[in-house]
């Protein structure tokens, strides 16, 4: 007898214990889905998942994917595993390619083998690397400047050719940058370390952390800090909630960039955050990352049009909000 709740699709949540897939996971409940999670907790947390059944394993690990798509009617995959930080990508390429790429390949092979054909990919603006026009819409040439970029446009690229020999469909998210936290206060972001920005600036502002640094003032920008298109994280849900139900109507293969079409720069996201908080946080200089760009600002119109999906929680303040919110709980 497989498990699972009768009726209900299942979909395995990959990486279902961390910051977006946790967040996945309620959404997924909320619309009357029962998710299965596979995490390894290197990054995520238990608690995080609630009451869905959690595998610890490692997500490359061919018998632990065999118990899963045994006990389970799994219809769908959504893959929120990958290793993530640009900067630790340069120092440490050769895990990343291990994690993000042979570790995925692993995965979508298992698929094959139990019949499981949809997989909806958390892909990144990485894999466009420094823009040749702004907005970036899909056309835009794929040019990742870091093994971060590479790893996961590697992917995209395996996608397709499991599509056309396999039949396997999938949708491609590729992020900008994502933030916020649950409207409701129960989830949020818990990276360790933390690298995102926003959760950086509010862990400064709760006095976690002395300072925040910003890393290059020299860019190509009006205040010469980095420029980026921040996404909610509940918005980034609804997205691939679409993307499954377009997957489970019959609809073909896609590749879709996520965010609100608005960049803020390093600096206006640090204001922003004094405004939210009221509080006065610290900065200071540090040397250019490599492998940044200095913008990098999504077309979201393609998602609009074809998946009909729309972000709740645009405005910067919003994002802020919330996660302030979940740092004041959990901090």
């Amino acid at each position: 007898m497989r498990g699972g709740d009768a009726g209900k699709p299942h979909v395995l949540v990959v990486g279902g214990a961390g910051y977006i897939g946790s967040h996945m996971v309620k959404r997924l409940r909320q619309a009357g889905y029962a998710p299965v999670v596979l995490d390894n907790l290197s990054q995520g947390r238990r608690a995080a998942v609630g009451d869905a059944p959690l595998i610890v394993g490692e997500l490359g690990d061919d018998s632990v994917l065999n118990v899963i798509f045994q006990a389970w009617p799994i219809a769908a995959v959504m893959h929120f595993a990958s290793f993530i930080q640009v900067g630790e990508s340069v120092a440490r390429p050769a895990a990343y390619y291990y994690n993000n790429v042979n570790n995925t390949l692993a995965l979508l092979q298992a698929m094959v083998r139990h019949q499981v054909p949809r997989f909806i990919f958390s892909s990144t603006a990485a894999i466009f690397g420094d823009p040749d026009y702004l907005p970036i819409d899909e056309r835009h040439p794929k040019a990742p400047l870091n093994p971060y970029g590479r790893s996961k446009w590697m992917v995209e690229q395996m996608l397709g050719d499991f599509d056309v020999a396999y039949g396997l469909r999938s949708c491609c998210l590729r992020y900008f940058n994502a933030a916020g936290a649950d409207p409701e206060g129960e989830l949020g972001e818990c990276h360790e370390p933390e690298t995102h920005l926003i959760p950086v600036v509010l862990q400064a502002a709760a006095g976690r952390r002395r300072s925040v640094t910003v890393f290059g003032r020299d860019y190509a920008t009006p205040d010469g800090t980095c420029i980026r298109d921040y996404i909610h994280v509940s918005d980034l849900c609804d997205a691939h909630l679409l993307a499954l139900e377009s997957l489970l109507d019959g609809g073909a293969s896609s590749r879709f960039n996520l965010g609100n079409g608005v960049g803020y720069s390093i600096n206006e996201v640090i204001e922003a955050a004094r405004r939210v908080t009221g509080v006065p946080i610290m900065v200071i200089d540090g040397p250019r990352r490599p492998g940044d760009p200095a913008r990098l600002v999504a077309d979201p119109a393609l998602a609009h049009e074809t998946l009909g999906w729309t972000p709740r929680f645009s405005d910067i303040n919003a994002m802020i909000g919330h996660a302030w919110a979940w740092e004041r709980r959990t901090g």
